[in-house]
């Protein structure tokens, strides 16, 4: 069985960490590379790191930060935020990323999932969707959650996967940064329906709610932001409590 991956989440505004709720209301946690190295050094299996402003003000992405994250962490990084070329696919890789997210990009264009998948490997693209439940159904929102698209959910994670996905994360809107745990019912809509490892996101808000994301999803990895970044407990202990669930996890 493979180990279950505990991964933070870092969202950048302005070359800070932030975070908020439901994608609003940011406030200033840390310094990124600073908070990239110690999450590294305290048993993180990958980081992501979301430029989450990249794409709603039409930029690229902050590649300075990234360099210096990548030259001080030892643990495969994540990175998204207005990757909406292959040029930006290009250009994140060569500033140190592992893998390189795309969401709105791929709304706006969905042939770059492909194209991209063909030029650097299945293994380098993740499929990142903001989701929300409307009307009684999972609905893509582009913008960093501010624009509600009318693409399905569940279509938008299999077209992901048909062409060249190498994983999805799922970031739900409705539980981010509310700490009431992961969106359960959306996660495993998701899985039901792809055969690419998924990420949950949105939500976390103890222990518990990993051990019941674990215990009753299909994920391979569960995303942490808040829980992390204020100390309301660390990596280790949290693995230590998963491996004690009998969750596999690498400690």
């Amino acid at each position: 069985m493979l180990a279950k991956r505990i991964i933070p989440c870092l969202d950048v505004r302005n070359g800070r960490v932030v975070k908020g709720t439901k994608f609003t209301n940011l406030a200033d946690v840390d310094d990124p590379v600073k908070l990239a190295q110690f999450y590294s050094e305290c048993g993180a299996d990958e980081l992501v790191f979301y430029d989450i402003t990249a794409s709603a003000e039409g930029r690229k992405i902050f590649c300075d930060v990234l360099k210096e994250a990548a030259s001080n962490v030892f643990i495969p990084l994540t990175v998204g935020g207005g990757i909406n070329t292959l040029d930006d696919f290009e250009r994140v890789l060569n500033s140190g990323a592992d893998k390189v997210s795309v969401n709105s990009g791929a709304i706006a264009d969905p042939s770059i999932i492909s194209n991209a998948a063909k030029k650097y490997g299945n293994q380098c693209v993740v499929l990142s969707m903001d989701v929300s439940l409307i009307d009684g159904k999972y609905k893509v929102f582009s913008k960093g959650g501010r624009i509600e698209t009318d693409i399905d959910a569940i279509e938008w994670a299999k077209f992901g996967e048909d062409n060249g996905a190498g994983e999805i994360v799922v970031n739900s809107i409705d539980t981010d940064g509310v700490k009431k745990g992961f969106d359960i019912n959306l996660l495993n809509a998701i899985c039901a329906n792809v055969n690419i490892p998924v990420i949950a996101s949105g939500g976390a808000g103890s222990i518990q709610h990993f051990i019941d994301l674990f215990k009753t999803t299909n994920v391979d990895a569960g995303l942490g932001a808040s829980v992390f970044h204020f100390n309301e407990f660390s990596i280790k202990t949290l693995k230590n409590k998963l491996k004690e669930s009998g969750i596999e996890v690498r400690v």
